[in-house]
């Protein structure tokens, strides 16, 4: 598994937004990321959320990112328009939910899918909530602490 990019936000612009417009707080492409254990990631609107909570942080497929955008025709799509924190190359997200894994010394817990919402079709394109079912990423919750770095190469 290798991460291919970090993402942390301040704000939210989607979650609790039901009924709402949504926000416009900027994602940050990050090379590191502090992990701390049962709080989230460091700077991330999710940091100290609500203990236990299942989406410390999040990982999103980069497989899954290329396949939407040749579904959907949108090369120029960034992965960052999901709104999860780490983009990973060569892991089957769906297959590490209820098991615990490691990434560079922290060790995660996968909780459950990172269910696509209806903000997705506005974010991303019309479809692309529907498209992303089954494949919206992972929910985890971080067991240590530790940093996760964007590494560059194979």
């Amino acid at each position: 598994m290798k991460i291919e990019a970090i993402y942390v936000s301040p704000g939210h612009n989607f979650f609790g937004r039901h009924g709402q417009q949504a926000e416009q707080h900027a994602i940050a492409t990050v090379e590191t990321v502090e992990c701390v254990a049962g709080r989230g990631l460091r700077g991330d609107r999710f940091f100290d959320y609500k203990a236990g909570y299942a989406g410390q942080i999040t990982f999103f497929s980069l497989e899954v990112h290329a396949a939407l955008q040749a579904a959907f025709a949108l090369p120029r799509l960034c992965a960052s328009a999901y709104r999860r924190n780490v983009l990973i190359r060569g892991a089957d997200l769906t297959g590490l939910i209820g098991r615990d894994f490691e990434i560079q010394g922290v060790v995660f817990r996968g909780v459950a899918e990172c269910k696509p919402c209806y903000w997705m079709d506005g974010a991303v394109a019309p479809g692309a909530e529907a498209w992303l079912k089954g494949r919206g990423g992972l929910r985890a919750q971080i067991l240590n602490d530790g940093w996760l770095h964007r590494k560059s190469g194979p």
